[in-house]
């Protein structure tokens, strides 16, 4: 049952950095909630409205605070365990659509910050998708490449990249028929699914259903988005093309979504979604999406904690980009590394990364030389060991000195 609480003037709900799995209503009254800015290093407000929620991101990812959140004047405030929120909130199909946007839109602003810090400047879709297409080939996967560009074909059939991109895809297609094809259509271990999709791998469903061979392109980078994706069966890779570098984000296992973005805020794709093994995968539309989420709490309610741990791991790496200090940034990337693994820092000793120096400049943001530079440094200090394919940190503690000792200066470009 709901708790009505009383706040009076003054009173804290909780503070950054708290524990805290509560979600809270606002009734009546005057809340602030404070948090650091982490591009500007300045504190920034917000006021909670009557009527709205507070608390919901942290509490659903069961991640710390990020904000505190201040009485300004006395209030009344309904408070919810994660349980009572998804009753309600399965049960109003206006909220369920409102929050989905909110929290869409919210990632969206967090890429565009991290977009904007690495100087990733904003190309055309159709540009976009040939950079795409080039840089599957030159990793030699030859299959992915001709399915970006067919689908750029079919997208922007007068691109100004028409010659290009034919060239491309007769290529890709050649290389593949003579020597890819065997290593993308060996059978990958079948992977089992939990009990929450077994819902959608019913005979009902069977009209959405699309099946993916390894090195399948399901949706490209840049592309136009009018379908997202609930997985079934298989394992689907997460990929981002920077510099010409293909850059392996996650991987997306049975009961995940992907390209749910692109159809709540008319966007363009913001990764490659590509087949890693054999994928059965449920294909939905922009016409019926409203309609499966308000109708499948279950899924609204994957989609809601999606997007939360989404937007935490978004401004995790945000807060590493702002850090001015190299030797910082770089040894923030392995504090998140850890936090990955949710080991307290003061236990954190001799820990192994399964990461490569390359890695670590994808994370920290900064040229392969300087980034290894700087691990060179920490290692002269012993602070960490190199390995080819992984890196020991003798003692996480040290790392975090260095991050607690220079945080707080931001990049200036």
């Amino acid at each position: 049952m709901p708790k009505v609480i009383q706040y009076t003037k003054g009173s804290i709900a909780y503070f950054e950095g708290d524990q805290d799995d509560r979600i809270f209503i606002l009734q009546k009254g005057l809340i602030i909630l404070t948090i650091i800015n982490q591009e500007t290093g300045r504190t920034a407000t917000e006021q909670v409205k009557p009527g709205e929620f507070f608390g919901v991101k942290s509490a659903l990812g069961h991640f710390p605070r990020e904000e505190t959140a201040t009485i300004l004047a006395e209030s009344t405030v309904v408070c919810l365990t994660i349980q009572e929120f998804e009753k309600l909130f399965s049960e109003n199909k206006q909220l369920i659509m409102k929050m989905l946007r909110v929290f869409s839109n919210q990632l969206r602003q967090i890429h565009k910050k991290i977009e904007s810090i690495l100087n990733n400047k904003p190309e055309a879709q159709d540009t976009g998708m040939y950079n795409v297409a080039k840089c599957f080939y030159e990793e030699e996967e030859y299959k992915s490449c001709f399915d970006v560009c067919e689908k750029l074909l079919k997208c922007f059939p007068r691109t100004s990249h028409l010659t290009e991109v034919a060239q491309l895809y007769k290529q890709s297609k050649l290389f593949f028929e003579k020597i890819g094809r065997q290593s993308y259509t060996e059978q990958a271990e079948e992977i089992s699914y939990d009990s929450n999709i077994k819902q959608f791998d019913l005979p009902a469903f069977e009209r959405f259903a699309k099946f993916y061979n390894p090195g399948d392109v399901i949706i490209s980078e840049f592309e136009p988005g009018n379908t997202f994706y609930l997985i079934l069966k298989g394992t689907v890779q997460l990929i981002k093309c920077v510099n010409d570098s293909k850059k392996n984000l996650d991987i997306l296992k049975p009961g995940d979504f992907f390209g749910e973005m692109a159809i709540l805020d008319n966007s363009p794709r913001s990764a490659t979604c590509m087949a890693s093994s054999n994928v059965k995968c449920l294909e939905f539309s922009k016409e019926n999406f409203e309609v499966l989420v308000t109708g499948n709490p279950q899924i609204a309610l994957s989609l809601l904690k999606l997007f939360c741990k989404r937007i935490y791991d978004q401004k995790r790496r945000f807060r590493i980009l702002v850090i001015k200090n190299y030797s910082a940034r770089i040894a923030d990337v392995f504090l998140m590394l850890n936090e990955m693994n949710q080991m307290p820092y003061q236990a954190a000793r001799d820990v192994k990364f399964n990461v490569t120096v390359q890695d670590v400049a994808h994370w920290a943001g900064l040229p392969l030389e300087v980034t290894r530079d700087e691990i060179n440094k920490l290692a002269e200090k012993r602070k960490l060991e190199i390995f080819e394919n992984y890196i020991i940190v003798n003692n996480i503690a040290d790392l975090k000195r260095i991050v607690d000792t220079r945080y707080g200066t931001v990049v200036t470009k």
